[in-house]
């Protein structure tokens, strides 16, 4: 088998399983572990997986720049934020971060609804700016260009500062046993101090964003307290969340 023949089938085995190992691959392709090691870093280094140690799983299939994920899959993320509206009742304080999903999310806030919602995103500020009850607080500090959320050392501790009710995490990549991840550290950093500083925390992924690892650590998956999809909560590919005691709605 030639090399090239070799890597799409590591990647054809890849889109099949959300997963591959090297001892297996070794195996179906009657070469060496090595060989597969090298292979997996070069797709890496194409940015056509992302290496873990033992194999290697998808890379988030999202794009990184705001103005390219706010058009991306735009009817997924209405169901999403219709499933987390549910979980909004009034007097709560709530942290909303950058994701997409968050934004329509707070894009379908009731207008009767009283909460306060705590943000680092400009979108969200500006979607809110109308809202006749909803009181925002925005947590200054960096501009970051590429999400149009603030980050830095002032924007970590205005969410220090406050206990919050629920956390709503827009997710870049999340996995089983990888965690949740993110493509920009700093960005990591400040979806990890509002899990830290939240009673409850729901995720809002899209299924394409399920077994999907990217640099960054934000938190165990067992951190998280509930998992909003557009899927069906019985899905194969959200199972695994379900059986470690996460609500998957």
């Amino acid at each position: 088998m030639l090399k090239e023949e070799r890597l799409q089938a590591i990647l054809d085995q890849l889109s099949q399983d959300n997963k591959v190992r090297l001892d297996a691959l070794s195996e179906s392709l009657n070469v060496s572990e090595d060989t597969i090691r090298r292979d997996i870093k070069e797709l890496d280094t194409r940015g056509l997986l992302k290496a873990v140690r033992g194999g290697a799983v998808l890379h988030s299939p999202v794009p990184h720049h705001y103005r390219d994920r706010e058009k991306h899959d735009i009817g997924t993320k209405k169901i999403i934020a219709t499933k987390a509206l549910d979980f909004l009742t009034d007097g709560q304080v709530v942290f909303f971060d950058g994701g997409t999903s968050v934004v329509a999310l707070a894009a379908s806030l009731p207008a009767n609804l009283k909460i306060t919602v705590v943000t680092n995103s400009f979108p969200v500020a500006n979607v809110l700016e109308d809202h006749p009850n909803a009181e925002v607080i925005f947590a200054g500090g960096r501009l970051y260009k590429t999400g149009f959320t603030t980050m830095g050392q002032e924007t970590l501790d205005t969410f220090s500062r406050v206990r919050a009710d629920i956390c709503f995490l827009g997710i870049c990549s999340i996995h089983e046993s990888m965690g949740v991840t993110a493509m920009d550290y700093e960005d990591a950093q400040v979806k990890k101090i509002m899990v830290e500083k939240a009673a409850k925390t729901i995720a809002m992924s899209s299924l394409e964003k399920t077994n999907t690892v990217e640099p960054f650590y934000i938190c165990p998956v067992t951190d998280l307290d509930v998992i909003i999809t557009e899927a069906e909560p019985d899905n194969k590919l959200l199972k695994g969340f379900g059986e470690m005691g996460i609500e998957v709605v």
